[in-house]
C-alpha cells in the first residue's frame, strides 16, 4: 500500500529529498503531501512554496534507504520514477572526500598566511568516533614555542546543522589537546574557522563561553578568494526574535467545537481520551497522539467571498488530505492504525512508535511536570499550571521551536530542552533556547507596565516573574545523554544556570527522575 509505504519510510526519514528522474524536486522538511484512493487508482500530491506536483503511483519499491515510486503524469503513458532519499545530501561519498581533503589543505595555507609565525600541526579530517569527532571538521594545531591554539574549520560544503555544530566539537577538541598536551604546550584557547555568512549562531554561543577557562577566537573564511576576517565576539547585535501572543485554548477549543467532534469521530471510540488538541494560531487547531500531530483543522476565508470556511486534515509528518466522503474510509484506517501502533506498549521497530519521540516527551511532561520536581529544592519545583509547549522565537529566519517553557516556584523562567535519543549537541542547542527567552525577558522590558515581553504577549499572566535570568534545564533519558555533554556544559559562563535530569529508559510508561546534575556541583 502506497500510503502506509510513505507513511513508514517518512517516519524515519522526515529530511528525505524528492527525485524525479534524478532531480531533487522537493525537500520533505518543507513540503507537504497528500495521498488519495479511488477505484484502484492511487494519486499523490506534492507541494511546497515554490511548486506542486501531482502523479499516479503504479508501485513502490523499498531499497536500503531509498523508496520508489512508479509513477505517471496525467495524460502520458510513459512510466517514470520518482525517488524518496534518505539523505539531504547529494554528494557520493568520494565528492564529499575530497572536498574535505581540499579544504583541510586550504586551511593550512589560509592560517599560515594569516599567523606566518605559528606552525600548522597535525591538521586533518579523519573520523574519531571513539572522541566523538567527525570527518565533516577539518583539527588541528597552531603552535609557536610552548604556546598552542587548538583550531577547528568546517567548508561551506556542509550543511547548516553540521557547520553550527562546530562550537560543540571545537570545545572537545580543545579538551582533547589540553589532555593530552603532556606539559609540552599550553593550549591558549580555541580558534573556530567557518565559510563566510554563516557565523551567526557560533557567534551568539561563544558570547557565552567562560573566558576564564579559555581565549576564544571566531573567524570567518571566503573560501574562493581566501580571505580570512575576524568576528567581534562583542558584537552579537540584537537577537532577531519575536514572539507569538498565547492563545486561549479554552476558547478556541468552545470556536472549533464542530469541527473538533467530527475530526475525533475517526478515533476509536476507546482512545479518544488521549486525543490532545493543541491551538498552533488563532486559526488553526492540531490534533495530536503522545506528542504526534496526526490532524488539523483550519479556519479562514472562502475562495472568492467574504465567507469563513472550516478545512479538516488528517495525515502525520508531512503527510496532508482533507477529510471529505471519499477520504473517509482511507483516513479511519490511518486513524485506526495510528492508534494501535503508537501507545506505551508498543514495538520499538514500528516507525509510528519511533516517530518524534522529543514530542512525545514534550506531550508527557506537559500533561504532567510533576515528575521533574525535586521537593528538596526550590530551584526545580515547576509550577504545573504554567506550561507551555514550544513557544515560537524567530532567529535569522529560522523558526527555533522551544520544547517547554514553564516557571519554578521561585518566580524565575525554567527553559527545559528535551531529547529522547543521543545528541553531542545538547548542551549548545539548549542555550540557544535559553539565550532566547533570556533576551524576550530580560531586554524588552516595558518601562510603564514592568513586564517582560513574555508577559506582554500573554504568558504568565498572573504571575510575579523574578528578573533573574531563567534556569535552563536539560532533560533527556539517563542511558541517552551524549559522554561530552558534562565536558560542553563545564565551559558555560557561570549565569548560565544548568541542571541536567536523566530520566528512566522507559519513560514513555511514566516519567521518573533517576539522575540530577546542577552545574553548582562543579564550584561554579
Amino acid at each position: 500500500m502506497v500510503a502506509r509505504a510513505l507513511e513508514d519510510f517518512l517516519a524515519d526519514y522526515p529530511a528525505s529529498l524528492v527525485l524525479e528522474e534524478g532531480n531533487a524536486i522537493f525537500d520533505m522538511r518543507s513540503a507537504r503531501y497528500s495521498i488519495q484512493q479511488d477505484r484502484g487508482r492511487c494519486t499523490l500530491h506534492l507541494w511546497s512554496e515554490d511548486r506542486n506536483m501531482v502523479r499516479r503511483i503504479t508501485g513502490t519499491a523499498l531499497r536500503k534507504d531509498t523508496l520508489r515510486l512508479a509513477s505517471m503524469r496525467f495524460g502520458q503513458s510513459k512510466p517514470q520514477t520518482l525517488e524518496f532519499v534518505s539523505r539531504p545530501d547529494r554528494r557520493t561519498p568520494t565528492e564529499r572526500d575530497t572536498t574535505r581533503r581540499q579544504y583541510v589543505a586550504r586551511l593550512e595555507r589560509v592560517l599560515q598566511r594569516q599567523f606566518s609565525d605559528w606552525k600548522c600541526d597535525a591538521f586533518r579530517s579523519a573520523m574519531d568516533l571513539e572522541k566523538s569527532f567527525g570527518p565533516a571538521y577539518a583539527r588541528g594545531i597552531l603552535s609557536r614555542g610552548q604556546d598552542a591554539w587548538a583550531v577547528v574549520g568546517v567548508n561551506a560544503e556542509e550543511s547548516q546543522s553540521t557547520i553550527d555544530g562546530i562550537l560543540t566539537v571545537g570545545i572537545l577538541w580543545l579538551q582533547h589537546c589540553r589532555d593530552h598536551a603532556g606539559g609540552k604546550r599550553l593550549f591558549r584557547g580555541l580558534r573556530v574557522v567557518l565559510p563566510r555568512g554563516a557565523a551567526l549562531t557560533t557567534l551568539s554561543r561563544m558570547g557565552w563561553l567562560r573566558p576564564d577557562a579559555a581565549q576564544w577566537e571566531l573567524y570567518e573564511l571566503e573560501e574562493g578568494t581566501e580571505a580570512l576576517e575576524e568576528c567581534d565576539l562583542a558584537d552579537t547585535g540584537n537577537l532577531a526574535t519575536r514572539l507569538i501572543h498565547a492563545v486561549d485554548q479554552q476558547r478556541m477549543t468552545e470556536r472549533f467545537a464542530s469541527a473538533i467532534e467530527q475530526a475525533v469521530s475517526l478515533v476509536p471510540e476507546t482512545m479518544r481520551s488521549h486525543v490532545e488538541l493543541r491551538p498552533r494560531s488563532t486559526t488553526e487547531m492540531a490534533l495530536l497522539l503522545h506528542g504526534l500531530e496526526f490532524a488539523r483543522i483550519r479556519h479562514g476565508a472562502s475562495p472568492n467571498s467574504f465567507d469563513r470556511t472550516t478545512e479538516i486534515t488528517f495525515g502525520s509528518g508531512a503527510q496532508e488530505t482533507p477529510l471529505e466522503p471519499d477520504t473517509e474510509p482511507m483516513l479511519r484506517d490511518f486513524v485506526q492504525r495510528l492508534f494501535e501502533r503508537r501507545h506505551a506498549a508498543g514495538s520499538q521497530k514500528d516507525p509510528l512508535y519511533r516517530m518524534a519521540p522529543e514530542a512525545w516527551l514534550e506531550s508527557s511532561l506537559r500533561a504532567d511536570i510533576g515528575p521533574l520536581t525535586d521537593g528538596q529544592s526550590s530551584l526545580s519545583q515547576f509550577d504545573p499550571e504554567h506550561v507551555y509547549p514550544q513557544v515560537p522565537a524567530f532567529q535569522a529566519g529560522d523558526r527555533g521551536m522551544l520544547d517547554l517553557l514553564t516557571v519554578t516556584r521561585d518566580g524565575r523562567l525554567a527553559v527545559l530542552e528535551l531529547k529522547a535519543n543521543e545528541d553531542m549537541h545538547f548542551a549548545l542547542q539548549g542555550l540557544d533556547y535559553w539565550l532566547r527567552v533570556r533576551w524576550h525577558h530580560t531586554q524588552t522590558i516595558d518601562a510603564s507596565s514592568g513586564l517582560g515581553a513574555l508577559q506582554q504577549h500573554g504568558y504568565f499572566p498572573t504571575l510575579r516573574l523574578s528578573a533573574l535570568p531563567p534556569r535552563l534545564y536539560l532533560v533527556a533519558p539517563s542511558l541517552r545523554i551524549h559522554p561530552v555533554t558534562e565536558t560542553v556544559l563545564r565551559y558555560l559562563k557561570p549565569e548560565v544556570e544548568w541542571t541536567v535530569l536523566g530520566l528512566n529508559e522507559k519513560w514513555r510508561e511514566g516519567v521518573k527522575v533517576i539522575t540530577r546534575l546542577r552545574a553548582s556541583s562543579f564550584g561554579r
